[in-house]
């Protein structure tokens, strides 16, 4: 963590939450910087809402404590936090006009009428609103009710921004146009952001860094580009990105030690620190870490497998591989060499090793 404790917008320590028997946030320590923009990621169930809810105070947590600022957030409702939150599903009033929803917190805080006028005007201006003040919900698109909810939340002028799945709702187009424009925006405003999400591509355009979460537990935060490269946990690796995982039992090789894949693949590893010889162990690799090659390389030298699958993907080519039963999926440039392969081609897998990551086999359940 760059900067001093005074650039230091929220922290979390020892954050837990059960429901009943569920224990649905566990031990969460988290830090904001000032300014800074951190995405929750993982699948659903994990507990990144739950921990955004807290934040926010519509939760207690059972233990631990959070302070924005250095203030203690426990005992402070949700509406003395000054932090402003965007919903799914936006939750706008049907029955107020775009003007009347953005300037409804600015009422509840007994805001002047003028001042209401000129922020509200500020806001439509800034989320490009503009024309729209005396439609109602129903009579927007998905994208305008989300700019309205995200012009709403930012006319309180509130310390941090929550956003819980908001930009989930929209078609795929819509939702990467505004991943753009949302991290462009917040970036101007220089507002600390918290954003709720269960999509990576959503995670690594809008966040300077990444907390992944499993079962209730951050497993790993940093930069978009170290929680790809430097995954810390096989959970990491497979949920972000797109790995195949193949599974194989180490052997020496040399001075060293190789990895024989089940399927028929030979790794020498670059990094043996977790590992033994005669150990099971499971192989990720990435799809766009693959190549297909007409000849034997250097990891695959025997028993060609077959292409099951090749699908034109716009700039990519997906190719599926079979290997004796097993499929090794890949994703490579569309005009790329691999891509001349096709459906029933005998192909060799090349790998560069360092581009692997081997860790040991789970135990068998």
């Amino acid at each position: 963590m760059t900067g001093g404790t005074d650039t230091i917008d929220l922290r979390v320590e020892g954050v837990e939450k059960s429901f009943g028997a569920v224990r649905a946030v566990r031990d969460c320590n988290l830090t904001v910087r000032r300014g800074e923009m951190v995405a929750l990621l993982g699948p659903s169930g994990c507990g990144k809402t739950t921990l955004l809810n807290i934040i926010a105070g519509f939760e207690s947590c059972d233990s631990g404590d959070l302070w924005l600022r250095g203030e203690s957030l426990r005992d402070i409702p949700p509406n003395h936090r000054n932090i402003g939150m965007v919903f799914q599903n936006y939750a706008l009033f049907p029955h107020l006009t775009t003007a009347g929803n953005i300037g409804y917190g600015l009422g509840i805080r007994r805001m002047p009428a003028g001042e209401i006028r000129a922020r509200v005007a500020e806001v439509v201006d800034l989320l490009k609103l503009n024309g729209l003040e005396g439609r109602y919900p129903s009579e927007l698109s998905g994208g305008q009710q989300q700019r309205v909810a995200i012009a709403r939340a930012l006319a309180v002028r509130p310390v941090m921004l929550l956003l819980d799945e908001a930009l989930s709702a929209l078609d795929k187009n819509l939702r990467e146009q505004m991943q753009v424009e949302l991290s462009i925006l917040l970036r101007q405003l220089g507002i600390t952001t918290i954003i709720v999400t269960h999509d990576q591509r959503e995670a690594f355009t809008i966040a300077d860094r990444i907390a992944v979460m499993s079962d209730g537990e951050i497993l790993q935060i940093g930069p978009p580009e170290a929680i790809y490269s430097d995954p810390k946990s096989s959970f990491v690796l497979e949920f972000v990105g797109s790995a195949n995982t193949l599974r194989g039992v180490t052997a020496a090789a040399g001075s060293g030690l190789a990895v024989k894949a089940d399927c028929g693949l030979t790794l020498p590893v670059t990094d043996d620190r977790l590992l033994q010889r005669g150990k099971r162990v499971n192989i990720y690799v990435r799809a766009e870490d693959i190549e297909l090659s007409s000849e034997p390389t250097s990891v695959h030298r025997d028993n060609p497998g077959t292409v099951s699958l090749a699908r034109f993907m716009g700039a990519t080519k997906r190719q599926a591989i079979d290997l004796g039963g097993e499929q090794v999926v890949l994703d490579g440039p569309s005009s790329g060499a691999s891509a001349r392969f096709d459906v029933g081609d005998r192909v060799y897998i090349d790998i560069a090793p360092e581009r692997c990551y081997v860790l040991p086999a789970e135990p068998p359940a």
